[in-house]
């Protein structure tokens, strides 16, 4: 059974640079040092930071800590929320992923120029309710699938950084059709359309694909979507505990892919594992 291991699976260059922040600091601030809520959609990870003394916390609980520093996420936060923070005069570290910055900046940038603003992404992420609070109160959150509401006469739209190019072409070609002025900021992360591409060539050479990464990690789940869309056996994990043998009965070859938040040790855990079951790098 030859195993392939995708070039661009794991840490993304955003979730690199804050994990690296935040180990940076944490050594010399221990047990003072927390994130606004989970760093990146990886519960391994978490898990490993609160070893090391950086915990997560709510915005309800600040008080209750004795902080030294404060980590935005790589998600970014509302900005309402960011300055609630500043004005408790609590030393913050934005750890949000420059290439979500830039999305937030643009979506200022067209409701200060007069567009309705329409965010193409899922409303319930973290990296959207950013990007709402940028974009103004006529601002709208669609994805590929929700009916198009009725618009304005001059639309600027912005794009989650994990969205597919595809949803973006769609959205855009049924928002041209109803108004008279659209611009476009394609705020797609040029290493999420990669790693897709790079997922469905290889999804459709194997016979079983294994896409690691958090649940809760909507690229991951992305990743593992875009496998099954291709009918191919596709397992999405968190560990190398959840692969089973049987999984891999009659299989020739096992394309393994992972999300951005995915650490490099746990890929590493996971084609061990399948390389005991027989396995071939």
């Amino acid at each position: 059974m030859k195993i392939i291991l995708a070039k661009r699976a794991g840490f993304c260059f955003g979730v690199k640079r804050a994990i690296d922040i935040t180990f940076d600091i944490a050594p010399k601030n221990r047990n003072r040092i927390f994130t606004l809520g989970p760093l990146i959609h990886n519960p391994q990870v978490i898990e490993k930071m609160k070893n090391e003394g950086i915990a997560p916390v709510n915005i309800e609980d600040i008080d209750k800590h004795d902080i030294k520093a404060l980590i935005i996420r790589t998600h970014g936060i509302p900005c309402q929320l960011y300055d609630n923070i500043v004005s408790r005069g609590l030393k913050v570290i934005d750890a949000t992923c420059p290439f979500v910055k830039k999305a937030q900046q643009y979506a200022g940038v067209l409701r200060e120029e007069g567009y309705q603003v329409v965010i193409l992404g899922d409303r319930d992420h973290p990296e959207v309710k950013g990007l709402v609070s940028y974009a103004g109160e006529d601002v709208i959150v669609l994805d590929e699938n929700t009916p198009l509401p009725k618009l304005k006469s001059k639309v600027g739209i912005v794009v989650q950084t994990t969205q597919p190019v595809e949803a973006l072409k769609h959205v855009l070609a049924s928002i041209v059709e109803h108004v008279k002025e659209v611009k476009v900021y394609n705020t797609i992360c040029n290493s999420t359309a990669l790693r897709l591409k790079e997922t469905k060539n290889m999804a459709q050479k194997v016979d079983v694909m294994i896409v690691v990464g958090g649940k809760n990690s909507a690229n991951t789940t992305q990743l593992a979507n875009l496998c099954r869309s291709l009918s191919v056996k596709t397992y999405h994990i968190e560990t190398a505990e959840e692969i089973r043998d049987n999984w891999f009965k009659k299989t020739k070859k096992v394309g393994i892919t992972a999300g951005a938040s995915t650490p490099n040790w746990i890929i590493k855990e996971v084609e061990k594992r399948i390389r005991d079951i027989g396995g071939e790098s």
